[in-house]
């Protein structure tokens, strides 16, 4: 595999973009390192990484990705979509294995819009009768 693979992954209102990069396991987002990127949380970086878990592929691949919007979590779901994509393309074998696993179905929800004459998305004022 001499060719880069680029794959965008979404969820919610994040958007990831993963170069995957045949090399020694650097995993960086934004520029920075992943454990960086995610400090603190190790849940975030886990999810991350999961499809290479997944396939067993650890330290297989340089990873780069660009990721805007959203929060944390978002943004790591995005990465893990993104990630994912990426190793589905090189065989059908890994596609299905990450299609059984739920990694390549975008996660749908996002926040529900504020209605209009409404306080929130849901809240309503008080109903008076008199």
């Amino acid at each position: 595999m001499a060719k880069d693979i680029i794959k965008v992954g979404r969820r919610k209102t994040s958007v990831a973009q993963a170069k995957l990069i045949p090399g020694k396991g650097e995993m960086n987002v934004n520029k920075k390192p992943l454990a960086d990127y995610f400090k603190g949380c190790d849940r975030y970086q886990q999810m991350a990484l999961s499809p290479l878990v997944l396939l067993k592929v650890e330290g297989k691949f340089d990873i780069k990705i660009k990721v805007e919007g959203g929060g944390v979590s978002s943004q790591a779901g995005a990465i893990r979509h993104a990630v994912a994509r990426s190793l589905a393309l090189m065989s059908d074998d890994n596609k299905k294995v990450m299609k059984k696993a739920g990694f390549l179905t975008r996660d749908p929800r996002m926040v529900e819009r504020k209605k209009p004459g409404q306080p929130k998305a849901r809240k309503k004022f008080q109903f008076s009768k008199r």
